[in-house]
């Protein structure tokens, strides 16, 4: 692999003699005019030199495509048989490491949008966009149920020049490029050490509030359980990291709180989130206030899901 990369090294911008709106009939033709260089794959580049060109080829539910701003969802967790989600998606892998890379440094990215797509595939051959740059990025539950990564690109005038962009969670600006990926890659690890998630846990003694359960996981008594924010994190749902957006969950209940299988209503009760049946009242100790907007945000990520009544 390396000795490929080297000899087809990530090179940013538009190649000579390639204009924007020009058509090119597949992916071959693409990696000849040096447009995409890694065919069949939809990101090309790696982690360590950024990524220089992605296709838009429908294969996400969770993309938004425009003409001047894309949403788009990185690479990984789907089945290349069954083209459904099966896995959650990382920071970490080649292309979305890579795009983060981009964001820091302030690399452009070619962009070619699929023709007549088909079952992900583009039987109207290919339109070269012209060069985007990543504006923002971050993780968050998709339709399909499984954590996504997601990019904000935004399209770049004639002769603009992308300026790098912090990717630091919080936004803060660093000097440090390495830094700035640890922070990024760790960012749900740093969020579960947080002094929130250490008091949830310590006011329901690493009990769930859903089930009940509470995991021993050693002869001493020590217990183990998870914080889960009602509101997510982050873009694009902005919710807060403190107590009363927070829930103590087993792994099991927080997998399926954050996939909207279970849900909350305004009464702090507990329901399925594919049937709507109540289930059970939500453990909560007196000092416990959790916010009933922050309750509804969560609900009505998944109304338009439909459920068996």
């Amino acid at each position: 692999m390396a000795k490929k990369n080297a000899a087809n090294p990530v090179k940013f911008g538009t190649p000579p003699g390639v204009h924007e709106g020009q058509h090119f009939k597949g992916h071959a033709e693409l990696h000849e005019k040096g447009v995409h260089r890694q065919s069949g794959l939809g990101i090309s580049g790696t982690a360590h030199q950024g990524v220089d060109s992605i296709v838009l080829s429908g294969g996400y539910l969770d993309d938004v495509y425009g003409e001047s701003e894309i949403v788009y969802t990185g690479e990984g967790g789907r089945d290349r048989a069954t083209q459904r989600m099966v896995a959650d998606q990382t920071m970490d892998s080649r292309g979305n490491a890579g795009l983060l890379l981009n964001q820091a440094l302030g690399n452009p990215v070619r962009v070619i949008r699929g023709l007549d797509i088909k079952r992900q595939k583009a039987t109207g051959g290919y339109e070269y966009c012209g060069l985007f740059r990543v504006a923002e990025s971050w993780t968050t539950i998709g339709k399909e149920g499984f954590r996504i990564c997601q990019f904000r690109l935004l399209k770049l005038a004639p002769g603009e020049l992308p300026k790098p962009q912090p990717v630091a969670p919080d936004g803060g600006k660093t000097t440090d490029l390495e830094e700035q990926f640890r922070r990024t890659v760790a960012y749900e690890r740093l969020i579960r050490d947080s002094a929130v998630v250490r008091e949830v846990k310590r006011m329901y003694d690493n009990t769930c509030q859903v089930c009940g359960l509470r995991l021993v996981v050693s002869p001493e008594g020590e217990a183990i359980s998870e914080a889960a924010h009602i509101q997510a994190l982050g873009k694009p749902h902005n919710g807060p990291d403190t107590l009363d957006n927070v829930l103590c969950l087993c792994p099991n209940c927080h997998a399926l709180f954050d996939r909207g299988a279970l849900q909350l209503t305004d009464a702090y009760e507990v329901i399925d989130g594919l049937t709507q049946k109540f289930l059970r009242a939500l453990t909560r100790v007196k000092e416990h206030q959790i916010r009933v907007d922050c309750i509804r945000q969560h609900r009505s990520r998944w109304a338009d899901r439909p459920y068996d009544g």
